[in-house]
């Protein structure tokens, strides 16, 4: 477990993340990724990727390997065909929560699938629009595994729902499971003006702003594509300025130090 002992709030803006732009692809890196290397910024907590991508219809990521990570995409707009050499497809969409375990080894692959979904040609042009986040399993070689849950309803309330977890405190409402027994993540989309939500406190917190506007206690406005790391904090009330989505990473262990 973590033996951090002081507070600390750290703003990232989402202007300042480091960017992966070609024809398809428009991805944006809170952390170190690929050929983006900043020794500085590697992880926080047990998160290492908060990737934000942007694929234009009919293209993807073909088929590559993953090992030893907790992979949970979360689609924004669009939708998203997984594919993986252990038999497992479907289509993410927004508010399905979806996570991949690539344990020993797994092949997989994501493409835009805004051409299945209707066959009015003018919709064929839609952008599928994600967060792309990997924690770091409890302990490598785990048996490879996929599991996906709609939470529609869930978020239709307005507060913090569990859609990803490996804490025992919320297996009774988590949606999907992670091999990550420290990590949580909670989603909440906020549908207008003074919708609020209180973050939850552990030794390390990850809020990124997905969508909208919000304010945020003790930090002040945070805007679409920001992000805040938080180590031994908490309690924080977050409210919307206008409809808004955020995604809150519970961590209560770091890299290393599980």
């Amino acid at each position: 477990m973590s033996t951090l002992t002081t507070p600390h709030i750290d703003v990232h803006r989402g202007g300042d993340r480091m960017k992966t732009r070609v024809a398809w692809l428009d991805s944006k890196h809170s952390f170190s990724f690929g050929e983006h290397y900043d020794p500085e910024n590697t992880h926080h907590g047990l998160l290492l990727v908060n990737n934000e991508d942007i694929v234009t219809p009919g293209r993807g990521f073909d088929t590559h390997p993953h090992r030893d990570m907790e992979i949970v995409t979360w689609v924004l707009s669009g939708s998203l065909v997984h594919q993986d050499s252990l038999g497992h497809s479907g289509i993410i969409y927004p508010g399905l929560a979806q996570r991949m375990s690539a344990g020993t080894g797994i092949l997989h692959s994501e493409k835009n699938d805004s051409w299945r979904l209707s066959p009015n040609i003018a919709e064929h042009d839609e952008p599928v629009h994600f967060v792309q986040m990997w924690v770091v399993p409890d302990e490598p070689g785990l048996t490879p595994g996929y599991q996906q849950l709609e939470v529609d309803d869930e978020l239709a309330a307005g507060g913090l729902v569990t859609v990803a977890s490996g804490l025992a405190r919320y297996r009774d409402r988590t949606a999907i499971t992670i091999n990550s027994s420290h990590s949580a993540l909670h989603v909440a989309r906020m549908p207008g003006e003074s919708t609020a939500v209180e973050l939850p406190e552990a030794p390390y917190l990850h809020l990124f702003v997905a969508r909208g506007e919000i304010d945020m206690e003790g930090v002040g406005t945070l805007y679409e594509g920001d992000a805040v790391r938080l180590t031994r904090s908490g309690g924080q009330r977050i409210v919307a300025n206008l409809p808004s989505e955020i995604l809150v990473w519970e961590m209560h262990a770091r890299l290393g130090a599980q």
